[in-house]
């Protein structure tokens, strides 16, 4: 206990908790701030963002307005199918290009009829006499797009080749074997993600008015319920920090939850039987008070959560479905839900008070999506006052905070960004083994062991 005490000191101290307002400002600063010319938003530039699912753009459709990292951007299909991801500012004179035509392999803008192609090249400047057309000096702020299973990635980094797309292990699957959901939510993204890889706030937010009778003897939650304040083991991993959260199961076993972050802003929740457990959360930055929540799942894949309690009634926790809100134009008007705080996140105080819910709110994403909202915009780190069940959360910050710093004072490759494969190896879920067993080993193990609907990588020779 002693030894455990002293490493959640450690990984405190480490994340600069408790220390001077000033040093708390900078480091929260440099977390969470995304625009271009800021510590976090130059580090995730470097890797590929899952932007939009496919069918969002039409071929010769309407432009989308897409924010991504504080930057306003247009996204459309051309006449091949190819899709353009640029600066919504026509290089002209910065007429929205949001207003223009999707026509012939290009969008044209609507003010002077200037045309760019998919990789941001004028190919037309009709309003220009053809002696003193310049088209060729002239080229949209376009960055690298890339489609792989449904999904559209966006690449805003500097380089003149674009790093390989992240081997996200879900993103790997085919389309007809993949479920995939966005919803924005309305804070910043440093929160919204903290809340996947913090495993004690389950037993309450989210299960906090189930008994143990409410489950059967081999459903795994009931161990959540019998013992709702777990223990940690955390560390940094090459893909990012992985815990270990452990209660005592029967006959001398450990009941264990394994979750992830991955760079930049990947999670993997231990919601689901390790072997089979294949899915991933994306936490993108839309800009500093706003995040797109993309999740990727292995549709045939067992259900992470069973939905009703051993007399067959329903748990209402495990209600998954969201309800939108019709999207918009404009540019936080894609997979909002209906449920905000404008009306306080549908809230039933009723349900609340008589025990039907510990929240009052019945959508388990909604529940995660009200407190992380409820928190502002941007949380105030100097009011915290972190605990031992946060020792994830202060490791995350430290691990996210130094490589993005080393990237930026002396161009340390991010990781993950040449070398993808290495998030082949993250895995999340839980597991019951004897006691005793080192996490660790027991970590690989059960990654060795695990069902692989994406073969893993060979190992260079």
């Amino acid at each position: 206990m002693r030894r455990e005490l002293a490493q959640w000191q450690a990984d405190l101290a480490a994340a600069k908790v408790g220390r001077k307002t000033v040093s708390i400002a900078r480091d929260s600063d440099d977390l969470t701030r995304v625009g271009p010319g800021t510590v976090m938003g130059d580090f995730m530039r470097q890797y590929w963002i899952p932007a939009a699912i496919s069918s969002e753009l039409k071929t010769d459709g309407d432009p989308m307005r897409l924010m991504l990292l504080g930057e306003k951007l247009i996204a459309f299909r051309d006449s091949s199918g190819r899709v353009g991801v640029m600066d919504h500012r026509c290089p002209h004179r910065c007429a929205s290009l949001f207003l223009g035509r999707n026509e012939e392999n290009g969008i044209r803008c609507v003010y002077h009829g200037w045309k760019f192609d998919a990789e941001g090249n004028c190919v037309d400047m009709p309003s220009v006499p053809p002696h003193q057309d310049f088209k060729g000096k002239v080229k949209a702020k376009a960055y690298k797009t890339a489609e792989r299973n449904g999904l559209i990635w966006v690449y805003m980094g500097n380089r003149q080749a674009a790093p390989p797309l992240p081997m996200i292990e879900p993103s790997l699957l085919p389309a007809h074997d993949m479920t995939v959901s966005f919803v924005q939510r309305s804070c910043n993204w440093m929160q919204a993600m903290e809340g996947d890889i913090d495993t004690a706030h389950f037993g309450f937010l989210h299960v906090g008015e189930k008994k143990i009778e409410d489950f059967d003897p081999d459903d795994m939650l009931r161990y959540t319920v019998l013992n709702r304040a777990p223990e940690y083991h955390v560390a940094d991993a090459p893909w990012g920090t992985t815990y270990a959260a452990y209660r005592p199961a029967e006959e001398g076993g450990t009941y264990w939850r394994f979750a992830n972050y991955m760079f930049p802003f990947w999670t993997q929740t231990p919601q689901g039987e390790f072997a089979t457990h294949v899915g991933a959360r994306a936490w993108v930055p839309m800009d500093d008070n706003t995040t797109m929540h993309v999740h990727i799942h292995w549709a045939s894949a067992k259900p992470s959560v069973r939905t009703v309690k051993k007399d067959g009634t329903l748990l209402l926790h495990v209600n998954r479905v969201h309800q939108y809100q019709p999207n918009t134009t404009d540019w936080h008007g894609r997979w909002r839900l209906a449920n905000n705080e404008a009306n306080d996140w549908g809230i039933d105080r009723n349900a609340q008070r008589d025990g039907r819910l510990y929240t009052g709110i019945s959508n388990i994403h909604l529940q995660d999506q009200a407190v992380t909202e409820s928190m502002g915009p941007i949380t105030d780190h100097a009011f915290e006052h972190l605990g031992p069940s946060d020792r994830m959360i202060a490791r995350t910050r430290r691990r996210a905070l130094l490589a993005a710093r080393a990237f930026r004072d002396t161009g340390t490759p991010p990781p993950g960004v040449d070398d993808p494969a290495v998030f082949m190896r993250s895995r999340s879920g839980y597991f019951i083994l004897k006691e005793g067993a080192d996490w660790r080993d027991a970590y690989a193990q059960q990654v060795d062991a695990a069902e692989r609907p994406v073969p893993m990588p060979q190992a260079a020779e």
